[in-house]
């Protein structure tokens, strides 16, 4: 899931919950033809009829509630399906002719039990990342985490396990990237960061490049590279890029991404500038394994020249590393 379409909708129903009112996810979790929400997308419901999320671009939601507020009286979760006649396909967003499936559960113990529903919104809090798994015949409930589902946590891609009964929801926190000196491919790159999906920010200590004028509305952050990323925290769902050719403003952030676990680390220079590079790093410790997790040069082979085309390889070899590995 991208940054914007992460929200908190296990959090709204966990509140509902705790408030007395009664809550009930429910989760699309399979589509065919033409869908208007993805696989993994969730509404929450509370008893007094209160709605957050979606699972679909009509009235799927009308009947999916209708179901929910029986389900936070009787309890049972219930598997729901959906299709729609092509002169019905719009009025719902269903074009022609799609089906999905709905998940839905109450909150309550022996179905979607709070305690279970509590640890799903810490790790989401805390950013970490976690599977959600259901087994539809028998209702056994859990949480994963990697290694377990790798593929699906690489690409966000909840769905059913080849058993056709195991369902498989996949809670990545948000994209972030970290982009260090706040020059001139800086600007199209925080833009492009923004487009695809990522929570970007610019670390700079300058404050005359990283300046407001120059970066209007993006995060600016001035202090040094170092105590900003340990303070904005890496994981495995954060990009780092380096583009001041400072050693002293981009070797402090490379040695914290490669002391983490940040799924990419791409460094601004030529050839031989990353050589010296690579000779600063051998002399601080860091092993061969750790230094061959750098893109340098930055960015995919595309004969990119300006400011603009340099953004857009790094914005695609990023996207490359994150969805292929």
């Amino acid at each position: 899931m991208q940054t914007s379409d992460f929200d908190d909708i296990p959090a709204i129903a966990q509140a509902w919950h705790a408030a007395g009112k009664g809550a009930v996810l429910a989760t699309v979790i399979e589509t065919w033809g033409s869908a208007p929400r993805p696989v993994g997308s969730q509404l929450a419901v509370s008893g007094a009829g209160e709605i957050a999320g979606s699972v679909s671009g009509g009235c799927v939601e009308g009947a999916v509630v209708v179901e929910a507020l029986e389900a936070v009286e009787e309890g049972g979760a219930r598997v729901l399906e959906f299709g729609v006649a092509d002169d019905e396909a719009f009025a719902v967003g269903l074009a022609c002719g799609g089906r999905i499936r709905v998940l839905v559960e109450p909150v309550r113990d022996g179905d979607l039990s709070p305690d279970l529903l509590d640890d799903l919104v810490a790790a989401r809090s805390a950013r970490r990342q976690v599977a959600y798994v259901v087994d539809t015949e028998n209702w056994d409930r859990r949480l994963e985490g990697p290694p377990a589902h790798a593929d699906r946590f690489r690409l966000d891609r909840s769905g059913f396990e080849e058993d056709g009964r195991t369902f498989v929801a996949i809670h990545n926190p948000p994209l972030r990237m970290v982009v260090v000196g706040g020059v001139h491919i800086a600007q199209p790159l925080m833009q492009m960061a923004r487009l695809v999906g990522y929570d970007a920010v610019l670390v700079d200590p300058r404050e005359s490049f990283a300046s407001a004028a120059r970066f209007p509305g993006e995060t600016l952050i001035h202090d040094w590279p170092d105590e900003a990323l340990a303070a904005h925290g890496l994981d495995p769902r954060t990009a780092v890029v380096t583009l001041t050719h400072d050693p002293k403003l981009d070797d402090p952030a490379i040695e914290a991404a490669l002391a983490s676990e940040v799924f990419y680390l791409g460094c601004l220079g030529s050839t031989r500038t990353h050589a010296k590079r690579v000779a600063r790093l051998e002399g601080k410790g860091f092993g061969a394994d750790r230094i061959a997790r750098i893109h340098a040069p930055v960015g995919l082979n595309i004969g990119a020249r300006s400011p603009s085309e340099i953004a857009l390889a790094v914005m695609a070899e990023i996207t490359q590393r994150l969805r292929k590995g």
